[in-house]
């Protein structure tokens, strides 16, 4: 099993940063890459909602200052898949975080369900 992940984070968010060390503890080597400065490409977004078998809709930052100012609640309806992913890439806030791989797989957020995919054992 390869030991390192990419983790797509924001450095002042007390999620990611609990993630970080926790990953860390498990003894996983990690690029550490920032949300906001340099987000995923529309293609590697494409590439990691794949990986993490979920809906769109669990990708996006719902509790986020850009999401709530965007009045995404109302519109996400209405756009199309691909519409969807690049608004995500435009705009690294708009992606709930971290998002963790290890190129076979994608976790976003980081609860229980994340915690166990990344437990090292």
């Amino acid at each position: 099993m390869s030991k390192s992940l990419t983790v797509y984070q924001y450095p002042s968010c007390s999620t990611c940063r609990g993630a970080v060390k926790w990953l860390k503890e498990q003894g996983y080597e990690l690029d550490l890459r920032n949300i906001a400065e340099a987000p995923p490409s529309p293609e590697q977004l494409s590439e990691l909602i794949r990986l993490s078998g979920l809906p769109i809709a669990k990708w996006f930052n719902v509790s986020g200052e850009v999401y709530k100012r965007l009045g995404l609640k109302d519109k996400l309806a209405g756009m199309s898949d691909e519409e969807k992913v690049r608004l995500l890439a435009s705009n690294g806030m708009l992606i709930k975080r971290p998002v963790i791989t290890d190129g076979k797989r994608a976790t976003v957020g980081f609860r229980e369900d994340a915690k166990q995919a990344w437990q090292a054992g």
